[in-house]
């Protein structure tokens, strides 16, 4: 299957991320990413691409012993190199000719991760709801378009407000779940 397009917009109404995916042959894969699935899976997500940028720059010699400042330059400069590669402009095309996995978006409850030998990522999708009612959908991306999904699921996460949390467990002066917030303000936990 090669992919022609993909859309990732945040829908406050669900509380939920909308993942499309478009094929060259008008095929359309709808997803929803849940804050719960995201809170797990963007952590692996940037470790990976980032192992798998500096596997890449590295082209046969170990970049273990550079120092971590070198490392995130490497890995941001290759990152805004591909993302300049990628084309944000041209509007997603509504118009699907088939939904292989049905209209209705598929609930994702996990996903595996496989790195790939050429810098890209296999993911692999699953709906585990009823044991006649499963679904899954398999999807192998070169590293140009990893980038450009990680960029696209980066905007959602900040629209919906979650992406914070994803990376730092508390905050440094939050001492205990028992202690009142320092802005005043509720927090919720859930």
């Amino acid at each position: 299957m090669q992919i022609r397009q993909l859309s990732v917009n945040y829908l406050p109404e669900q509380d939920r991320i909308l993942l499309r995916v478009n094929t060259a042959t008008s095929e359309e894969m709808r997803l929803w990413l849940t804050r719960r699935l995201m809170a797990g899976l963007w952590p692996l997500l940037n470790r990976l691409t980032n192992q798998q940028l500096l596997q890449r720059e590295a082209a046969g010699s170990s970049l273990d012993p550079a120092d971590d400042d070198l490392k995130k330059m490497l890995t941001d400069y290759r990152k805004d190199q591909l993302l300049r590669e990628a084309d944000f402009q041209t509007p997603y095309e509504d118009k699907p000719a088939a939904f292989p996995l049905g209209s209705e978006p598929l609930l994702v409850t996990d996903v595996d991760v496989t790195p790939q030998s050429d810098g890209g990522l296999r993911l692999h999708f699953h709906e585990r709801r009823q044991a006649q009612e499963q679904r899954n959908f398999r999807i192998q991306m070169e590293p140009r378009l990893v980038q450009g999904l990680m960029h696209l699921v980066e905007q959602s996460l900040q629209r919906a407000q979650w992406a914070e949390p994803f990376g730092t467990s508390l905050g440094e002066d939050d001492a205990s779940l028992g202690d009142a917030p320092a802005s005043g303000k509720p927090r919720y936990l859930n």
